[in-house]
């Protein structure tokens, strides 16, 4: 049996304020062709279908379009929820889809798997959703449950249990955070890597192949354990790490083959880092044009209107910071001592600027400025 493994499609989410739909529309489209010219059998979704609990009207239009799309390529399909969908919202249209695709939403199904033969016999998919221990305590009332680990730990007991009454392979489908995984830089939501606590990767013994998903990089945590990644990046942080996913293959005896498949990159991510000046030379950074791009500019004083000027240059430049490169260190307490041996307002202002500008004084011009203000000021106060 041919798997294509995948997850986290995170289905309407943005990137820095910009729809991320159209190019998603692209990349799955792309997958389905995957599975074609793989003859793929079956293809996980180890959860975060959808970015948020409340998907809006063209996320379930690009959901079900693309399921129907991977049945007619002659595939089933099984998805579990993961922890940024609404278990309930994810699972209500299932019974409206056809045969062959499977959603795994409901706490209570967990050891009870999706069945489907090859010519070896039968291959059994355990999906487990994401499970929040505060909302399948009430299921599991006897057991203390408290963390990811123990949910988890929990439903793969109640996988092996049945694995011991049936006969045939087995796939484990979860969404979580493992212990051992490599976290992605800058990730918005830290949940010890997106707010899930640790499950060791023992928890996921006794299975032939465990399909993970939450963290948005291809890794493998063992040759049975891995993730597959999302389909997009989502975040610069994630821009050195291929998209993508696993191709797995069972033959009789269990695991035969793991491979790595990858999707195409609709629009690169490339971080830059430079003095202002170099960013905007059209001369400099050509391969960053046509890409997203994060601007770290590096200049010792913040620059004015960094974000405009650069979306000139880079039309899609969304992220700007300033990094300079000499941080000029200047505590509080020496910027009280500056303000107090200061002999005129003109003096203040400088200290002031060069406190809150990495160092950076007043310039000739804005000094000039600062004296006449200062001027017009002392003798506004006289005349009045």
């Amino acid at each position: 049996m041919r798997i294509l493994h995948t997850s986290d499609w995170h289905i309407g989410r943005t990137f820095h304020g910009s729809s991320t739909l159209d190019a998603l529309r692209s990349v799955l489209a792309a997958l389905v062709d995957q599975v074609r010219e793989n003859n793929v059998d079956v293809v996980i979704v180890a959860g975060d279908v959808f970015d948020s609990a409340m998907p809006a009207a063209d996320c379930y239009t690009l959901l079900t379009d693309t399921l129907v799309a991977l049945r007619d390529a002659d595939a089933q399909v099984i998805v579990t929820s993961g922890n940024h969908d609404s278990a309930a919202r994810l699972g209500f249209q299932s019974k409206l889809l056809r045969d062959g695709i499977f959603i795994v939403t409901d706490p209570r199904s967990v050891g009870i798997p999706v069945t489907l033969d090859d010519e070896f016999g039968p291959v059994n998919f355990y999906g487990i959703p994401f499970l929040e221990p505060s909302l399948v305590r009430h299921i599991w009332n006897d057991l203390p449950l408290r963390s990811q680990r123990d949910t988890l730990t929990h439903a793969m007991e109640r996988v092996r249990e049945d694995m011991q009454t049936r006969s045939g392979r087995s796939v484990a489908i979860a969404h979580c955070f493992a212990a051992g995984v490599d976290p992605t830089p800058q990730l918005e939501r830290d949940i010890q890597q997106g707010g899930l606590d640790v499950v060791p990767i023992e928890v996921f013994s006794g299975v032939d192949y465990a399909a993970l998903g939450h963290i948005h990089g291809r890794q493998r945590l063992s040759d049975h354990v891995r993730y597959a990644g999302a389909p997009l990046h989502y975040n610069f942080g994630e821009g050195d790490k291929p998209r993508g996913g696993w191709l797995v293959e069972l033959d009789a005896d269990g695991l035969s083959t793991v491979s790595p498949f990858e999707l195409p990159v609709p629009r690169a991510l490339v971080t830059l880092t430079a003095p202002l000046e170099d960013l905007l030379d059209p001369d400099l950074f050509p391969e960053a044009t046509s890409a997203w791009v994060f601007a770290r500019y590096t200049d010792t004083a913040p620059q004015a209107d960094p974000m405009r000027r650069l979306q000139a240059r880079f039309p899609h430049c969304a992220k700007v910071v300033h990094a300079p490169s000499v941080v000029h260190e200047d505590h509080a307490d020496s910027f009280g001592a500056r303000v107090r041996a200061v002999r005129n307002d003109a003096e203040l202002f400088e200290a002031f600027l060069t406190h809150v500008r990495n160092g950076v004084g007043a310039s000739e011009a804005e000094s000039h400025i600062i004296r006449e203000l200062v001027a017009e000021r002392s003798l506004a106060e006289v005349s009045g």
